[in-house]
């Protein structure tokens, strides 16, 4: 799997970690993680990209595919399937 995902996240956040989850089942090796819990302006930077607060904050490709809830609607939908393969 070729396919570059990038999340922004922190170290304690539930929903980080079910994304993770849903994404290590679905064949990714590599997570890219942006840590907003670590990185000064890192959060700002995410609020900038994606019109949102909350984490995580989910890149596949140059697609921004929205949180946890949204990973796992195109995952039921079976378009998270044709995402990673890109």
């Amino acid at each position: 799997m070729s396919v570059r995902v990038v999340m922004y996240r922190t170290a304690t956040c539930p929903y980080c970690q079910r994304a993770e989850a849903l994404l290590r089942q679905r064949g990714v090796s590599a997570i890219e993680e942006l840590r907003v819990d670590q990185v000064p302006g890192l959060r700002d930077e995410m609020i900038a990209r994606t019109g949102r607060r909350t984490v995580p904050q989910i890149f596949i490709g140059e697609r921004h595919v929205g949180g946890c809830d949204d990973l796992h609607d195109l995952d039921r939908a079976g378009e998270l399937a044709g995402l990673l393969q890109d």
